[in-house]
């Protein structure tokens, strides 16, 4: 788990090295950062835990789930972060804007994407992507999905979906292709061959 914190974090561009978010997960503060990354490391820990929860493991990958995520990943920043989000935000180095997301259509198409007939390892990429893309929280949309991605795929004995630290630069890229195009094909691969890690 401190390894899978780590990468995220580097992920959201949280100025750590392994040992310090090592000491953060054990001890809860370590010298040299900054409040708010420290803060995120531990929220981070927070997400992992729930979903590690053996009721938690066992409840459904739904948008009420995301949403409890999304507010973990967000405590301390945000009043309401699990709350979808109703002002128009910009991502940095896209063209891309998402449209403010309608809470109804985001349920819906959560629910089309896990009903569908594909491999389950496709859904939960699916899952990851889709929410990301979406930006349905005002913060941390990449924290929650990811976290929310691999509540699917732990449940489905499928493994972790990570992007270690020497993958983000690229992962970056393909997500900035992504949110432009819309076309999953080539990031999909990309998490398929580079951040699964299989269960041992």
């Amino acid at each position: 788990m401190k390894s899978n914190i780590y990468d995220q974090a580097v992920l959201e561009g949280v100025a750590t090295t392994f040992p310090q978010t090592e000491e953060i997960i054990e001890n809860g503060t370590v010298n040299g950062m900054t409040a708010d990354d420290v803060q995120k490391i531990l929220n981070l820990k927070h997400a992992w835990e729930f979903i590690l929860d053996n009721d938690v493991i066992q409840a459904d990958s739904n948008y009420y789930l995301l949403c409890h995520i999304a507010k973990l990943v967000n405590e301390g920043f945000f009043y309401d972060g699990g709350r979808i989000q109703g002002v128009p935000v910009s991502i940095g180095g896209t063209k891309y804007v998402p449209p403010l997301p309608i809470e109804s259509q985001v349920i819906e198409r959560i629910n089309e994407i896990l009903k569908s007939d594909k491999e389950p390892l496709d859904i939960a990429i699916e899952l990851c992507m889709y929410c990301m893309r979406t930006q349905i929280f005002v913060d941390g949309n990449k924290r929650a999905s990811v976290i929310f991605a691999n509540h699917y795929m732990i449940s489905h004995g499928l493994g972790l979906i990570i992007i270690p630290e020497n993958h983000v630069p690229e992962f970056k890229k393909k997500l900035v292709a992504f949110y432009e195009s819309a076309d999953i094909s080539e990031i999909s691969d990309y998490l398929k061959q580079n951040c699964l890690k299989k269960m041992k």
